[in-house]
């Protein structure tokens, strides 16, 4: 259970750098606004594994008016009787930007807990961690959770089906290196009703956990807010899928099919 959070958080909170992707990509209005939340079921089969809570509103730091973001992930029902566990990943980044500040990981899966805060200084292109010190880092750097918002900035209807992206953030002290396919558009059914959705799948390594490395997928809203609908991972043992089960305060509409 623990893997499989980490796995949750690392699609959940991903966004990307691409490269040869022009400037206008990035769309010109935020697909976001303060007081957004967003709730997501993890789930296995009939089986409920946890839950994950993402809510953005503004905040002051440092004397700036920046966006922080909160995002907790916890098991529910048997699963927190069996390996309980607790995430929370926090970030405060710059709303014109999106660059952060700070972020904050605070870890409790089992007996196992963690805790750790980051500094980002992008002037000079360096990463300051209360565990591990300072690191040089490339420039335009984010953490994963400001990287999420940052993703959902990106104009989806200029990438075409194959299209192919890299991108690093600061995760676990050091450069994280992803990579992620676009499959192209496709309506995918939840409880909440059909969506139109941007289909994603980020290259894993096959091994323990995965079969093959396109054994993740995510879906995205086809729509202004360009949300996460679905995350599946198709792994040796079966497949989970982490759901959107309730939302708030959207800037856009948010309507199924």
């Amino acid at each position: 259970m623990r893997q499989l959070f980490i796995l949750l958080f690392a699609i959940l909170l991903l966004g990307f750098s691409p490269s040869g992707i022009e400037q206008g990509a990035v769309k010109k209005e935020k697909a976001y606004k303060s007081g957004e939340h967003l709730k997501y079921l993890l789930y296995y089969g009939p089986i409920n594994g946890g839950v994950a809570d993402m809510k953005l509103k503004r905040a002051r730091y440092n004397g700036e008016i920046i966006f922080h973001a909160r995002m907790v992930a916890r098991t529910t029902g048997i699963a927190d009787k069996l390996f309980k566990v607790k995430d929370i990943y926090e970030s405060y980044f710059i709303p014109e930007t999106g660059l952060p500040k700070k972020a904050i990981r605070d870890i409790s899966e089992g007996s196992y807990t963690y805790y750790n805060e980051v500094w980002f200084n992008h002037e000079i292109n360096t990463v300051t961690s209360m565990k591990s010190g300072k690191h040089e880092v490339p420039e335009g750097i984010f953490d994963m959770v400001s990287l999420l918002y940052q993703f959902r900035e990106f104009d989806f209807e200029k990438l075409k089906p194959g299209d192919s992206f890299d991108f690093q953030t600061f995760f676990g002290d050091e450069i994280f290196p992803f990579k992620i396919r676009y499959r192209g558009t496709e309506v995918i059914k939840t409880k909440l009703g059909k969506f139109d959705c941007h289909k994603f799948v980020p290259i894993v390594e096959p091994g323990r956990i995965f079969e093959d490395e396109d054994d993740m997928t995510m879906w995205l809203s086809n729509d202004q807010n360009q949300v996460p609908i679905r995350i599946r991972f198709n792994m040796i043992v079966g497949s989970f899928n982490c759901d959107l089960i309730e939302y708030q305060n959207l800037k856009y509409d948010l309507t199924p099919e």
